[in-house]
């Protein structure tokens, strides 16, 4: 396939075949990055990407299907690490694609962002350090705009426009879940992006749930609130990956007032495009498959799962059925604006491999930031890997040089703990074992550790209230309220004085080994 194939090259010259591939080239390389863009170039990364033909339904199916595909992360088994895929035939849309699965490889978010998948997490630090700032775009030059639905528009439905899937077949309804929210303070001083878990409700409304706290968006709510007013908003959604991973960043990485947008830009080192929106007073990402706009009503709230009462929200990161909210933010739809050949909605299961990509780079990222300042050249990298959601737990690599570095990777984790209030549980290994290998870190965990010395427990500390295990009724003498938890440090590395005792079998180094296998 060409590589300008997804885009429209109008009035081309009439030239030879070859002038034809370097002119669609040079088209390509200048065209500014989307999902689209994204695509095309996936096609070429053989095994990552599958489309398929097949009719498939948004309820519950679409996911069904992928678990098996692709999901991974904390999906219940079977699943496994496999391609994005596109589903092309999607019943009850028949104009509409959908998309899930992206970012749902660690790999594949490597190759996208043209980089080590190793060190993603120092990539995502510097960019953050290195901000691009977006611009804005006519809604000429916004492919995101090419068709308005007003919500004045005689038969306007949300649920028809969106094929939103449900996770399961117990969700409260049809959800967004790759939806980048973008808001601004009310005297539009400062702006902000962030994914919430968003359900379709009825025709133009949209139940959001904002988690108390940190959220930034949250902030600008809570202000548009103390005035009465609504706060405009827009949702976006079909987006280059730079963005939804450059989207997850959290307090204190991205204090009030850097919209993380800024991060996407220094990743692909051009800046976001934004565009006004046609509706209401906010921007949108020109270059999005879909953009909502919409307000979030002040002192209004809805039933999370008013349409099914399942006492169920959808499939969370850390594996189980989130609970339904009784009172999410109530957000009404003023337009949907789309592009016109064939739009792509974006999806994901929320305990997947996606998620663990999305949450878990970012927080790699912002460790490194505090550590790297804190105790330089002590934490050479750091990996927050499946089994805790992308949130819940971080590996760290440790260098000790000298015998006053003894001591210093326990200082490490309680900076981990604090650069992520989320995190509950870290592990620390030396810099001779794989971060990235799970039986590597176990086998440091039976064979440089023991119990009753390296286990530090740190009791009634803040983190995620969607751990079921955070509850009172778990462990009534250190968990006050929901979500409070006890974090655990568990130090694999070897003391100082010992290491002598704990080197590997050496091997021979054989450079050409692979021709063996030829």
């Amino acid at each position: 396939m060409l590589k300008a194939e997804l885009y429209c090259v109008h009035d081309e010259p009439k030239l030879g075949l070859s002038e034809v591939q370097h002119y669609k080239e040079a088209f390509f390389m200048s065209t500014p990055y989307d999902l689209r863009k994204v695509l095309t170039e996936m096609q070429e990364m053989p095994g990552e990407y599958h489309e398929t033909n097949v009719e498939v339904d948004p309820h519950a199916e679409l996911s069904g299907v992928y678990r098996y595909i692709g999901a991974g992360g904390t999906v219940k088994r079977p699943t496994q690490e496999g391609p994005a895929m596109m589903f092309n035939n999607v019943k009850g849309f028949p104009d509409t694609r959908v998309l899930i699965g992206i970012i749902a490889s660690r790999d594949r978010v490597g190759k996208i962002l043209h980089h080590d998948p190793k060190h993603l997490g120092r990539l995502l630090k510097d960019s953050v350090q290195n901000p691009v700032k977006p611009i804005k775009v006519t809604k000429a030059e916004a492919p995101a705009q090419e068709v308005v639905h007003l919500a004045t528009d005689e038969g306007f439905d949300i649920r028809k426009i969106l094929a939103a899937p449900t996770n399961t077949e117990y969700d409260a309804g049809p959800y967004i879940t790759m939806g980048v929210v973008f808001g601004s303070d009310p005297a539009k001083t400062m702006s902000d992006v962030t994914i919430h878990r968003m359900v379709l409700e009825n025709e133009d409304t949209i139940g959001m749930y904002i988690m108390p706290g940190g959220r930034h968006i949250g902030h600008f709510q809570k202000q548009y609130e103390a005035l009465n007013k609504p706060m405009p908003i827009t949702i976006n959604i079909g987006l280059d990956p730079a963005i939804s991973i450059g989207t997850t960043f959290e307090p204190p990485t991205t204090p009030l007032g850097y919209n993380e947008l800024w991060v996407a830009g220094a990743l692909r080192q051009e800046p976001v495009q934004l565009v006004d929106g046609v509706a209401v007073d906010e921007v949108g990402i020109a270059r999005s498959e879909f953009i909502i706009e919409a307000e979030i009503l002040p002192h209004e709230t809805i039933q999370e799962d008013i349409n099914t009462n399942t006492g169920k929200a959808m499939p969370e990161f850390p594996g189980y059925n989130g609970d339904a909210n009784p009172a999410v933010n109530v957000v009404k739809v003023k337009a949907i604006t789309h592009r016109k050949d064939r739009p792509i909605m974006q999806t994901t299961i929320g305990p997947s491999e996606e998620h663990v990509s999305m949450a878990g780079i970012p927080t790699e990222a912002s460790i490194l930031d505090l550590v790297d300042k804190a105790i330089p050249g002590k934490v050479t990298n750091v990996y927050n890997p499946p089994a805790g959601g992308g949130k819940l737990m971080s590996i760290l690599q440790i260098h000790k040089e000298s015998e006053a570095d003894e001591g210093i990777q326990r200082q490490a984790a309680i900076l981990a703990l604090s650069a992520f209030k989320e995190l509950k549980t870290v592990i620390l290994v030396d810099d001779d074992v794989d971060i990235f290998d799970m039986n590597d870190v176990m086998w440091t965990l039976n064979t440089r550790f023991q119990g009753d010395q390296d286990i530090l427990v740190l009791p009634g500390m803040r983190n995620h209230p969607l751990d079921p295990s955070e509850r009172p009724e778990y462990n009534p003498t250190s968990i006050r309220f929901r979500g409070m938890s006890s974090k655990t440090i568990l130090d694999g590395t070897v003391p100082f004085d010992l290491k002598d005792d704990f080197i590997r079998a050496e091997f021979k180094e054989v450079a050409d080994w692979k021709k063996y296998l030829e």
